[in-house]
């Protein structure tokens, strides 16, 4: 993911930097132990067992040994959350309270100008559909079925809910005269190709739209459900360079305020039951895009709240999300309760029968832990007034206390069943200590049994193999590292030997650090990869400032790397010129390879 700085400031980057400490940052994600003068942890980018992960804090940087990832604090929101360099810089200082001037908010006019056209798209046909629907004959039906599910006004224009109208090329007008190129609307999800070469027709058709808003609260996409009968029910736009399902979760743009106050998120299934409670006063909820919980939704949910309350479906299919997201957020080491509502109900139907206010009471203030939850829904698969059922939920409800740390919990919850089912506590007790005694002797041998939740967040990826790298390509880093740490090196670098560094990506990283220097800046690692503008210079700035070259350098070190880079390229006209005699000789042009010869002794006293 390139970088691009769009119209921020220099001055907010940096405060955004010294504000967002980074072992903090890559804390709240990866569980952080400290070893020397890194910590260390396993990598959320690729799948590991043994940590390769590390954090510096004194330099700000995170690099990984395995995968090559690295970067500074800005850099690990951006991968971790799926965000622009713009966009995760407006999150941050948001989240500090950091200021961006006036006349300086263009923070999400990154270096794509086909993003930026299709967010302006988005953007007008929102405000184009809600026009639709509250303004014209068309609409009328659509907020008819919005009155009966209980949406006020006040709520309609909240979510800037609109309407689609069932004819091929409303919107396909719309764009039209405002000469948005039909292509890239196609792209971005916004119309459908009729096929090869024939033109286009609106993707949204007779269907009540929800607009998706990112964290910044631009619209990226549409979810449309349809008036009446017909499939699918529901339908999104498709994956764009805007939207991407996985990393989005609804409504988060104006519930984020709230998430930060309560640390807490109450993650809903669909986008009517996140409005419902909205009005019932719930500021804190939010919704995944018509798709189950991802590593990327818990990244992001863990980097703003301690505690996720499940407000799912009262209906098997429901309960059943639920008890699949559980070990899904504990194991990303977030707090989960259950909100419990009535069987085959759901939230955006419990605040329509019996208001706000019960809903808040009774439902999300009085979630259950996960423990409770999962006796609850276990009870359910068993028939208790018959032996057979009773001694089965026992031995299964023993199973799930006997995972608790806590020697208190387990009696809580051991006691509640002894006398649920009128059975003796003791026996049950004892049950426990085998079973618990038991899961001990099992546990299989690892490095990281004891921070199972750490895992959850890997992704496989391809993990590079370390290899030796060749005399002038070690050369070439040792001088960046030098020049990474002290701007007297790098001066003396730029008169010797400027940018003819052999490998591009170093070339690059050395003329940025000159401006960057020449502008009058102290060596800092973590600010100079907000100056870079390509995600792999980042990768490889940040692996090199993690070598271990000492701080202090004389100008004899700097003189034997900087010939042995200039050594390389004359190595290598060498083999090419010998490569060339060698052909000579055997076409019979022997004063052709005699010339040559003349040629390589000339080379080899260079």
């Amino acid at each position: 993911m390139a970088s691009g700085h769009g119209n921020i400031p220099e001055e907010v980057i940096e405060s955004v930097l010294a504000r967002h400490d980074i072992a903090e940052t890559v804390g709240r994600v990866v569980h952080l132990t400290k070893r020397g003068k890194y910590l260390w942890g396993l990598c959320p980018f690729h799948s590991e067992k043994t940590p390769s992960f590390t954090v510096t804090p004194d330099r700000g940087v995170f690099h990984c040994f395995s995968c090559g990832m690295g970067g500074n604090a800005i850099k690990f929101r951006m991968e971790i959350e799926g965000l622009s360099f713009p966009e995760a810089v407006k999150i941050m200082a948001e989240e500090s309270d950091i200021p961006i001037p006036e006349g300086k908010g263009g923070v999400l006019s990154a270096s794509d100008p086909e993003r930026d056209r299709l967010i302006q798209a988005y953007e007008w046909s929102a405000k184009f559909y809600h026009y639709l629907l509250k303004n014209t004959e068309h609409g009328t039906a659509a907020m008819e079925y919005l009155r009966s599910r209980n949406f006020s006004d006040k709520m309609i224009d909240q979510f800037q809910i609109g309407y689609a109208p069932d004819r091929w090329d409303t919107l396909l007008q719309f764009l039209e005269k405002r000469n948005f190129d039909l292509a890239e609307m196609e792209r971005g999800g916004l119309l459908s190709a009729r096929g090869e070469g024939k033109g286009y027709i609106d993707r949204f058709r007779g269907r009540v739209i929800f607009p998706i808003s990112n964290r910044t609260g631009k619209v990226i996409a549409f979810a449309g459900r349809v008036l009446g009968e017909g499939q699918p029910k529901y339908l999104n736009s498709p994956e764009s360079k805007l939207f991407n399902k996985s990393r989005i979760l609804y409504n988060l743009h104006q519930s984020k305020a709230s998430i930060r106050k309560t640390r807490q998120i109450v993650l809903f299934e669909g986008y009517g039951d996140v409005i419902s409670a909205w009005d019932a006063g719930v500021h804190n909820g939010v919704a995944t895009m018509g798709t189950s919980l991802t590593e990327n939704h818990m990244a992001i949910m863990k980097s703003m709240a301690d505690e996720i309350v499940l407000s799912y479906d009262g209906d098997r299919a429901g309960q059943a999300a639920a008890m699949k997201a559980i070990p899904l957020l504990e194991g990303n080491g977030l707090r989960v309760k259950i909100a419990l509502l009535p069987s085959g109900m759901d939230p955006d139907e419990f605040v329509s029968r019996y208001g706000g206010d019960r809903f808040r009471e009774q439902v999300i203030e009085s979630a259950v832990s996960t423990v409770k939850f999962k006796l609850i829904y276990l009870k359910k698969n068993h028939i208790l007034l018959e032996e057979d059922g009773k001694i089965a939920y026992a031995k299964e409800a023993i199973e799930i206390i006997a995972m608790l740390h806590s020697s208190t919990e387990r009696e809580v919850y051991l006691r509640e069943i002894a006398s649920e089912l009128d059975l003796s506590y003791d026996s049950l007790k004892q049950d426990c200590n085998l079973l618990r005694a038991s899961m001990q002797k099992n546990l299989p041998e690892g490095d990281i049994n004891d921070k199972r939740w750490n895992n959850g967040r890997h992704k496989k990826g391809q993990v590079q193999t370390p290899t030796l790298l060749p005399a002038y390509h070690v050369a070439e880093r040792r001088l960046l590292s030098f020049m990474l740490q002290d701007p007297e090196a790098a001066s003396y670098v730029s008169e010797r030997l400027g940018e003819d560094f052999n490998i591009d990506d170093h070339a690059a990283i050395a003329a940025y650090l000159y401006a960057f220097y020449a502008q009058g800046k102290p060596p800092d690692i973590s600010r100079f990869l907000s100056s870079l503008q390509d995600d792999r210079l980042e990768k490889t700035a940040t692996s090199i400032s993690m070598m271990d070259t000492p701080p202090d350098w004389n100008v004899q070190v700097l003189d034997d790397c900087i010939r042995e880079v200039r050594r390389f390229p004359l190595q290598r006209r060498m083999e090419l010129k010998r490569e060339e005699m060698i052909g000579a000789e055997k076409n019979g042009d022997f004063l052709r390879a005699a010339q040559i010869a003349s040629e390589i002794i000339a080379l080899e006293r260079q």
